[in-house]
């Protein structure tokens, strides 16, 4: 298995698996002299961590971030920088009674296919644990956004929709992210939220959910023609997140519901500079930064981990069925948020050393 690694010049790797002894994250690229401790890292791993809500997995670990290489005296050094994360709350018997089965919806059968293997505890290399790794990644990134670009960067997720219930955007209130379960900008469907995932779980079930990523404050420029667009790496960043199916920028999909009037982004001048009179195509032309706010969704399908008994087959080719016990999400799509903050933020990162001087 080689691809482990993302980005070209802020690039990391990494390594472990669900019910190791730990997993961790090499980051190469960073240039030196920037203030680095594990106090600039370990906030954005507090909002991915699980068991802060009922309405998440109870999984206990404390994602407990150290550094092992790449600073000196609070700085960066340029050379790699090792990072780590202990687990802590494996339980691994949780999944002896399908070691031989395949979840549906997972990657058992095409893991075990390809690599002659069946990690059957927590889905081992699959697993989503190995997406703390991205956090922490993605907070170095911000580091070094910060370092490149001199408007202050600001990167926000939010969920705008599990299920069939999506956000009213007329209500977006970004303080209000922080201060709910689900990091939702609108107050008034939070309740609605809790009521269906509440009966999803009563039901053995999960839900899916969208996440939108906006980013303020980058220049015109990031980002080249073609083949190194920086629309086409946020996308391969952010689906390369577990159980990820889709991702648009702007209007995305729903850009066919438009015509070459009302789609484009009509322009003036304002205070003596250029400026759009919309953002239907996401602070994105051409594969190049337009200065917009970048605006990008990814949906998140239901967790496949369920209770609900599911017919499958197992490593003798039987037919069999199936029923997944242990501490699930029964929405993956509310611990995503700042997964896909950190992958949006490393993209930005690795555009901004290859392309700002």
């Amino acid at each position: 298995m080689t691809s482990n690694s993302i980005g070209k010049i802020f690039s990391f790797t990494t390594w472990g698996e669900s019910h190791g002894k730990a997993i961790g994250c090499v980051i190469d690229g960073v240039p030196s002299n920037i203030i680095l401790s594990e106090r600039d890292i370990q906030p954005y791993l507090d909002k991915r961590k699980p068991g802060q809500s009922k309405y998440t997995t109870q999984r206990k670990e404390e994602d407990r971030i150290h550094i092992l290489s790449g600073t000196f005296n609070g700085k960066t050094t340029g050379h790699p920088i090792s990072l780590i994360i202990y687990n802590q709350d494996q339980k691994s018997k949780d999944y002896s009674d399908i070691k031989d089965k395949f979840r549906p919806g997972h990657a058992d059968y095409t893991y075990w296919k390809k690599y002659g293997i069946r990690d059957y505890k927590g889905g081992g290399r699959s697993s989503a644990r190995e997406t703390a790794m991205r956090v922490a990644a993605g907070a170095v990134a911000r580091k070094v956004i910060q370092k490149k670009i001199k408007n202050k960067v600001i990167i926000t997720g939010a969920l705008v929709q599990i299920g069939n219930y999506k956000i009213n955007y007329n209500n977006w209130n970004e303080k209000y992210i922080l201060k709910n379960n689900f990091w939702c900008p609108d107050k008034n469907i939070v309740a609605t939220w809790e009521k269906e995932i509440k009966n999803a779980r009563k039901n053995g079930s999960s839900l899916g959910a969208i996440i939108e990523i906006r980013v303020r404050g980058l220049p015109v420029g990031l980002g080249e023609p073609i083949y190194e667009k920086i629309d086409s790496d946020i996308a391969k960043a952010l689906m390369s997140i577990n159980a990820v199916k889709g991702v648009e920028l702007g209007n995305g999909f729903n850009s066919v519901y438009e015509s070459g009037i009302t789609n484009v982004d009509e322009m003036r001048i304002k205070n003596n500079k250029p400026f759009f009179l919309s953002n239907n195509n996401g602070g994105v032309l051409g594969g190049i930064t337009t200065g917009q706010e970048i605006i990008t969704r990814f949906v998140v399908k239901p967790t496949s981990s369920i209770l609900s008994t599911k017919k499958t087959i197992n490593t003798k080719m039987k037919e069999t069925i199936i029923s997944t016990k242990g501490r699930h999400d029964p929405c993956v799509g509310i611990r995503a948020v700042p997964v896909g903050e950190a992958m949006v933020a490393t993209t930005i990162a690795d555009h901004c050393l290859r392309f700002i001087q």
